[in-house]
């Protein structure tokens, strides 16, 4: 029945990468199914036919569908299927996304879709790294115009050495994470979360994986040597040459003099009335090709500022090549939320806000990894205002998300542990003002955001980046701080961020087909010298050590930790303990399943009562000693004095008082603290209490 049924089979790190084409998804331009271990995720490459009317970009779309069949669970939402993607899925999509857009002509407008959808997961089988290849495979096996294939591998520090595609257990214990991607001949993607990594560690471990990408491109190329279809041809979208000519003589002197400031409102304004001029003079001439008539606006543009950069050493803004935009930190901007901090870099300005919660305000997950929580969370938003536009707020999409996760990746790192600082944290950076680089002012700003909150972070983290112009001939020029020109005409944005130590995070974003390891490494020592110049002569001349005690608006945690055993005391029937805990000393308590007990309030006074009354409940009352009670109940032959929530005990109207008792009223009653001694623990657990045992122990101190 499926005569085209074909299965190839490698090895990935260690273990069977095999892959299957021709059984499922006839009707896609290229289809395959990827089996990493026990992992299997489908890939699907489809293009339209034709373009649509009005496109002038390339409109790829790259989705990573996770299903959680694939891990064995149920969906936990009301409707029990699964909705949006998850926050990991979109930004695996992007992963994705990176090294596989530069690839695709650069005349195209067809829309293209790659779908790669995740039907079974394997711990130890990474389905990103599944996916990105099977990606690549379906693109290059299908008649879609593309210059594949890729392959990308993942990269873990186990004992100080690199491990390609690490197990689970491997992660756990990894110092880093990278994924890594690219072409037989460059490196073209990079994404990396590290513990303070030096860059000669990262860079090895880049180079190592490049070398297994090598091994996996070659068996893609076997894959196509045998089934690949002839690529189909398509409605090129390239400028017309003599258009772009009369443009450029008409407006470039008017163009080079409107670039030529370091204030993009100005610049901007310069740039409106030679537009209105150039469509005036050429919609007459060009008609219906007014969209055309833009891209030719745009490759001047482009062509000016890379010959600058190229020929002059020349940057828009007149900065040198190294050069940092000017530099602002501040903190404590606004007095009620438990930490501020801003940062602006030139024109681009980001205010974070961070906000402490108790370790029950960590995030849920439903995912198909094996994380279920998270306590640091990161958002990021960049509202129409901060590049001067008027679009209405429809919510994050994937570059915001994207932008967060980095800014969450690099300071996770120097995040403290619950057992150092048992508090969750939600961190949100607000785009103030946009002019290029605006994640690695959302690092910068939310470091001081969490050191005003009194966050006792292992280190300060900055972020800076760096943009390349590479030329024909193979030359290329680097620069420190992008702005928004270099990055939309430039070749590269590599961001990193870390410590004094090392890097914590990259992401490298590419419009060419990819990196040598020279342009790798010249990128990672510059990024490396301005890194500790943002930190030593703005951030922490802002304010140089975290707060030691946090926001008096923020709640105050203690913890503690309790014999697993003890737990149900705590709780008690119905939850009736902890509630009364609760209530009486205003605070809010979370026990975890291993004793862990986490109180929170806004008054430190009244955790540490509740902590108190707590210690009590758990560790069992000693016979001798004296505890401060509260009548609870009166009977005739005696007072029940609760000595702890949950902890009672019967003092016996012979105990009540050194004298004679007629009736238990005359001593006691409801609602009174009295001290009482422990004179007895029965073998039920039963507590004999006496108040004239302790008064006696009282005044024979006293007279002591």
């Amino acid at each position: 029945m499926f005569e085209n049924f074909k299965v190839f089979e490698t090895e990935l790190a260690g273990r069977p990468l095999v892959i299957e084409t021709g059984k499922m998804c006839g009707l896609s331009n290229g289809s395959c199914l990827v089996r990493y271990g026990e992992t299997a995720v489908l890939c699907n490459a489809t293009m339209s036919e034709k373009p649509r009317d009005g496109i002038d970009f390339l409109p790829l779309s790259v989705d990573f569908e996770e299903k959680l069949y694939a891990v064995g669970k149920i969906p936990g939402s009301f409707l029990k299927r699964e909705g949006r993607p998850t926050e990991k899925a979109i930004l695996t999509s992007r992963v994705v996304d990176r090294p596989i857009r530069p690839l695709f002509p650069k005349d195209l407008r067809n829309d293209v879709s790659i779908v790669m959808t995740v039907m079974s997961v394997d711990p130890d089988c990474s389905p990103e790294i599944s996916g990105m290849i099977g990606a690549s495979i379906a693109l290059s096996i299908s008649n879609i115009p593309w210059n594949g294939p890729i392959a990308g591998v993942s990269v873990g520090l186990v004992d100080g050495q690199p491990v390609l595609n690490p197990t689970a257990a491997q992660r756990e214990v990894s110092q880093m994470a990278v994924t890594v991607a690219g072409t037989a001949q460059k490196v073209n993607m990079i994404e990396a979360g590290a513990k303070e990594v030096d860059e000669e560690t990262m860079l090895n471990a880049i180079l190592v994986a490049h070398e297994e990408i090598k091994k996996v491109i070659k068996f893609i190329d076997g894959i196509v040597a045998e089934i690949g279809k002839p690529k189909m041809a398509f409605e090129s979208a390239e400028v017309d040459h003599d258009m772009f000519e009369a443009i450029r003589e008409m407006a470039e002197k008017d163009v080079m003099f409107a670039l030529d400031t370091n204030d993009k409102n100005v610049r901007e304004a310069r740039l409106f009335p030679i537009k209105e001029a150039i469509h005036a003079k050429f919609d007459e001439i060009y008609p219906d090709k007014s969209l055309m008539i833009d891209e030719c606006i745009y490759k001047l543009q482009k062509m000016i500022v890379r010959r600058w950069l190229l020929e002059e050493n020349k940057r828009v803004d007149g900065r040198g090549m190294d050069e940092i935009r000017p530099l602002h930190a501040e903190v404590g901007l606004l007095p009620r939320v438990h930490g501020s901090g801003m940062f602006t870099r030139g024109q681009t300005q980001v205010l974070t806000v961070a906000t402490l919660g108790p370790v029950r305000d960590a995030q849920i997950l439903d995912g198909i990894d094996n994380e279920d929580e998270k306590r640091y969370m990161h958002h990021y938003n960049f509202p129409s205002y901060s590049v001067g536009e008027t679009k209405p707020s429809r919510g994050p999409g994937r570059r915001e998300i994207g932008h967060g996760a980095l800014a969450e990746r690099a300071l996770e790192p120097v995040i403290p542990s619950e057992a150092e600082f048992p508090y969750a944290y939600r961190l949100v950076s607000e785009v103030l003002s946009s002019n290029g680089s605006t994640s690695q002012a959302s690092i910068c700003a939310s470091t001081l955001a969490l050191m005003d909150a009194g966050v006792p972070i292992k280190a300060p983290v900055a972020g800076i980046s760096c943009g390349l112009i590479t030329a024909p001939d193979g030359s290329f020029k680097t620069m420190v701080d992008i702005q928004g020109l270099e990055d939309f005409f430039g070749d590269m944005d590599f961001k990193v961020g870390g410590t004094h130590k090392g890097i914590t995070a990259i992401q490298m974003d590419l419009k060419i087909d990819g990196l040598t390891t020279e342009i790798i490494r010249e990128a990672f020592e510059k990024t490396r010298k301005a890194r500790l110049y943002i930190l030593d002569e703005i951030m922490l001349k802002a304010l140089p050590a975290p707060r030691e005690n946090v926001s008096k608006y923020a709640p105050k945690m203690l913890s503690m930790k309790i014999e697993v055993d003890k737990i149900r005391e705590v709780i008690g029937s119905g939850g009736k303990v902890i509630q009364k805990l609760c209530a009486e000393c205003d605070v809010k308590i979370d026990i975890e399943d291993d004793g862990s007990v986490f109180i929170s309030g806004i008054d430190l006074e009244n955790c540490k009562r509740a902590q108190t009354m707590i210690e009590t409940i758990v560790f069992d009352p000693e016979i001798g000693a004296i505890y401060t009670g509260k009548v609870t109940r009166l009977m005739q032959f005696g007072a029940f004095v609760e000595i702890a929530p949950g902890k009672e005990g019967l003092v016996h109207i012979s105990k009540l008082d050194a004298k004679r008792v007629e009736k238990v009223e005359d001593v006691v009653k409801e609602g009174d603290t009295i001290l009482v001694k422990v004179t007895e623990i029965d073998d039920r657990g039963r507590i004999n209490l006496s108040r004239k045992d302790a008064i006696a122990d009282i005044e024979a101190r006293k007279n002591r």
